[in-house]
């Protein structure tokens, strides 16, 4: 079973320890029973630094309209979702219906710009990544070869592009030994959704990781597999128009079928929420 080879490696000094990233801490609106955070891009990032400050295992979803939605069909993602440290509000449409409750989210947290920006602040303070997902392998290491030239300094010790199946229990286990082995701060988890939430939530236990984080697309956005929408779609919410044109047959029904769904049980939750007040 290949892995990804390392591609920097360097040791570092200790860190002092901060204070606790209690989920208790972090500010949440449920939203159809996920409690998405109320937190921007800084926020977020402090989380995850004070996971891997104390060396605490936590895993954080990103959660735009399509996660939310097959939470509402799947008891194991709505599971994996309310048991992570931190949901953050992935899509436009996402923070929109915060604010319509009462909320003053300015901006979404996207999965693809976090791992971005986590990555330079990852290279500044020396912490360890490993990556799990991508289409194959050979995209894999054009992600970790993108970050290396991109963020220089980052230290990618580490990766493994799993195939299109369930793995059986000893590939579970040798991966997690790999994983354990090489010491990451930071897993990148990019295996789409549920399976990416479903992973992290069930792998948590058996991987000395402090921070997993699930991602989806951006490891084919960042290794130059897939472009993403331009700015000005993903500000008006309309990424889903562009992605939909890149992947028809793929993505066309999900759209067609989650978006109204989406609307029509917000507007349930918004409804019953104005009627209690």
């Amino acid at each position: 079973m290949a892995t990804l080879p390392p591609i920097r490696m360097h040791s570092r000094q200790p860190e002092p320890h901060s204070a606790p990233a209690a989920a208790a801490d972090i500010p949440t609106r449920e939203i159809l029973g996920v409690p998405v955070a109320m937190v921007d891009y800084d926020r977020a990032i402090a989380v995850m630094d004070q996971l891997i400050d104390r060396r605490e295992r936590g895993y954080v979803c990103a959660a735009p309209v399509h996660a939310l939605m097959v939470a509402q069909d799947d008891p194991a993602m709505l599971a994996a979702l309310r048991g992570s440290t931190m949901v953050v509000p992935d899509g436009m449409p996402v923070v929109w219906a915060a604010n319509l409750l009462g909320e003053r989210l300015g901006d979404r947290v996207y999965g693809p710009e976090l791992m971005l920006r986590y990555s330079q602040h990852s290279a500044a303070r020396g912490h360890r990544i490993w990556l799990y997902g991508g289409r194959d392998q050979g995209s894999l290491v054009q992600l970790a070869l993108s970050l290396r030239r991109n963020h220089p300094g980052i230290s990618v010790v580490g990766g493994y592009s799993p195939p299109f199946r369930p793995l059986e229990e000893d590939e579970e286990s040798a991966i997690a030994r790999q994983i354990n082995e090489a010491r990451p701060d930071v897993l990148w988890v990019g295996i789409g959704v549920p399976k990416q939430e479903k992973w992290m939530a069930r792998m948590r236990a058996r991987l000395d990781v402090p921070v997993m984080c699930g991602v989806g697309a951006a490891f084919d956005f960042h290794a130059g597999r897939v472009s993403m929408a331009p700015a000005w779609m993903q500000e008006r919410g309309l990424e889903w128009i562009y992605r939909t044109w890149q992947e028809p047959r793929r993505l066309l029904g999900r759209y067609l079928t989650t978006n109204p769904r989406f609307v029509a049980a917000f507007a349930r939750q918004y409804l019953a929420e104005r009627r209690r007040r």
